[in-house]
C-alpha cells in the first residue's frame, strides 16, 4: 500500500484558496514501515533532534483507480482517520541544501501514527470536518476541511493522474496553517475529529 501527503493545502481564512490554487500541489510518498496504528507509543526516533508534527486527516482509499474525475472521486474514500505526518526537520534541511529528496525526513520508522478511521457515509459533509491535535493537554492545531485549499476530491483527482490508488492506501491530506511544531521526547499526543478523541499516543 501507498501513503501519499499533501503539503500547503490549508490556508486560515477561506478567501484566500483562489488566489493559492494554482492546479500544482505539492505531493509526497511515506514508506509503509512508517504506520503506527492501535495508538501505540512511538520510540523518539534517534535520526533527529527535530521532530516536527503536523496533525492531518488521512483518507482511506476504498476501490482501485485511474485517472479518477473530480465528480466520482469521493466514491473512491472508504473511511475517514487522523495522523500526525511527521518531518525530520533537520534531516530534511540536510538533504535540501543538496537538492535532495524528502524520503528520509519524512519516510523513518513512526512517522505516520494514524487511528480511528471511520466510514466515510458517518460524515454529512467531507468538506466541512473539524479535527485539532493537543500535546500535553493544550491544544496547538485546531482544522475545518473547508480551509482547504485542494479538497478530497481534487487531491485523488490529480494523484491518479499519476498513479493508481489502489484499496488500503492512505492520504494524508494537509495540516491546518498554523500550529505545526516540535514534538520531544515524553509528549502526549491526542487528536479529535469533531471533538472525539480518536488519536492518543506518547514519544517514549
Amino acid at each position: 500500500m501507498k501513503i501519499i501527503g499533501i503539503g500547503k493545502n490549508y490556508v486560515n481564512n477561506k478567501s484566500e484558496i483562489a488566489a493559492l490554487k494554482t492546479g500544482s500541489q505539492l505531493i509526497f510518498i511515506k514508506a509503509e514501515s512508517t504506520l503506527v496504528t492501535d495508538n501505540k507509543d512511538i520510540v523518539f526516533p534517534k535520526i533527529t533532534n527535530q521532530l516536527i508534527y503536523e496533525v492531518e486527516l488521512v483518507a482511506k482509499i476504498g476501490k482501485t483507480g485511474k485517472d479518477i474525475s473530480e465528480t466520482e472521486a469521493a466514491s473512491y474514500i472508504s473511511e475517514i482517520g487522523v495522523g500526525i505526518d511527521y518531518t525530520a526537520k533537520d534531516v530534511l534541511g540536510a538533504s535540501r541544501e543538496n537538492k535532495g529528496p524528502w524520503a528520509l525526513a519524512k519516510g523513518f520508522d513512526g512517522a505516520s501514527p494514524v487511528n480511528g478511521f471511520k466510514p466515510v457515509s458517518n460524515f454529512t459533509n467531507i468538506n466541512d470536518i473539524n479535527f485539532s491535535l493537543k500535546i500535553n493537554d493544550k491544544e496547538v492545531q485546531n482544522g475545518n476541511t473547508s480551509n482547504m485549499i485542494y479538497n478530497f476530491a481534487e487531491i485523488i483527482t490529480y494523484v491518479s493522474q499519476y498513479m493508481t490508488l489502489q484499496p488500503g492506501d492512505l492520504i494524508f491530506t494537509g495540516t491546518p496553517a498554523t500550529g505545526a511544531g516540535e514534538n520531544i521526547k515524553g509528549d502526549h499526543l491526542q487528536a479529535f475529529v469533531e471533538g472525539e478523541l480518536l488519536l492518543d499516543f506518547k514519544l517514549i
